[in-house]
């Protein structure tokens, strides 16, 4: 079993919002949702997801780039937005998807992420980065 099967197969048994290995062999479910976690662990050491595996329920333009920013080294995602593709594709990380969707719905399923539609033809994405993690 590849490392990225292991990080999907937790992602469903444990129904986690997002399952990290980390690069020194820990895997973690993480539980919140949107970016939470993934903001959480990047303020607590900005290093922590460098060459990690993720798998995430939901991963859009705004997590793919922060994840890449990141130095994370594979992705899956439940349901993945085509604004990832291109960010993940030009940074050479690999990545698979259940399922994949124009955009990220937003929270009353009315429409767009607030966050995909700011930032959806955004190319810096250290911009998003800093805007999204360095924020307080």
């Amino acid at each position: 079993m590849t490392n990225l099967e292991i990080v999907k197969k937790r992602l469903y048994e444990k129904n986690a919002s997002l399952v990290v290995l980390y690069s020194n062999g820990e895997c973690k479910e993480y539980y919140q949702n949107r970016i939470n976690d993934i903001k959480e662990i990047l303020q607590e050491n900005k290093l922590a997801l460098k060459d990690a595996i993720i798998a995430d329920k939901v991963i859009g333009k705004v997590a793919c780039s922060i994840l890449t920013f990141a130095g994370v080294k594979e992705i899956y995602a439940d349901v993945m937005s085509k604004y990832a593709i291109p960010v993940l594709e030009k940074n050479n990380i690999k990545y698979e998807y259940k399922s994949l969707t124009e955009y990220i719905i937003n929270n009353s399923k009315t429409g767009m992420c607030p966050m995909e539609n700011k930032y959806k033809d955004e190319q810096n994405i250290s911009k998003i980065y800093k805007e999204m993690i360095e924020k307080k």
